[in-house]
């Protein structure tokens, strides 16, 4: 599974996910700062990748669009570091990797997480 963190989440994600032997890579090395949430959901459907994000825009787009792709975790709370909430992000990952192929929209926070498959 690749991944791809949107800029309002901090670039030591990727650090930490790849010492674990996930690929990750943070928007700003990859794309424009400015980009729209639009254009970082295409650049992630043609590379494949699930959207990271703190962003409930993403989640919005794919409601209205009915859009099979790309796959998007969203992560919320006020917890939103690796060393806070990392362990549980990694465990939604590996737990749901089909869904995330397939195409799916995950919401986590500290206490619970929610799959919706998609088009939404």
């Amino acid at each position: 599974m690749k991944l791809v963190f949107d800029m309002n989440l901090t670039p030591n994600w990727v650090t930490w996910l790849s010492n674990r032997g996930l690929e990750a890579v943070h928007w700003e090395s990859v794309g424009l700062r400015d980009a729209t949430d639009v254009e970082i959901m295409g650049w992630a459907e043609s590379e494949s990748r699930v959207v990271v994000t703190n962003d409930l825009d993403f989640g919005q787009i794919l409601a209205l669009t009915h859009a099979n792709g790309p796959s998007v975790v969203l992560i919320r709370g006020s917890k939103v570091l690796p060393s806070q909430v990392g362990d549980i992000v990694v465990g939604v990952l590996m737990k749901y990797a089909q869904e995330l192929e397939q195409g799916a929209l995950i919401v986590i926070d500290e206490l619970r997480h929610r799959v919706r498959v998609l088009p939404l």
